[in-house]
């Protein structure tokens, strides 16, 4: 297991994920955010089942810096209730994590 994090959350619009994952990787709370083009999500929100298109992040970050990031996304969030998960990375290569750490802002 290594410090290293995969946060992932979604977006109404991709111009809306472009613009967090620049202040995300600008702010050193991400190394790397990676958006994934428009897809379809099917949920539960207040009682209903909603389908909306939305756009996905992969957040690439650091168990230290994700309070931080989850703060910043709530702030710049269009959604009343982004989402926001966390996934740890058990092993990857040692040149790309010793690359994530270094920057991520600690």
């Amino acid at each position: 297991m290594t410090d290293a994090l995969v946060v992932l959350t979604t977006t109404e619009t991709e111009a809306d994920a472009e613009r967090l994952a620049r202040l995300l990787v600008e702010a050193e709370l991400a190394a790397c955010v990676q958006v994934l083009p428009r897809m379809s999500s099917i949920y539960r929100w207040q009682g209903k089942v909603e389908q909306a298109g939305e756009t996905l992040l992969l957040i690439k970050t650091t168990r230290e810096a994700y309070a931080r990031l989850e703060t910043a996304i709530k702030q710049n969030h269009s959604y009343e209730t982004p989402e926001i998960i966390a996934l740890p990375v058990e092993a990857g290569s040692a040149e790309y994590l010793n690359w994530l750490e270094a920057s991520v802002r600690p």
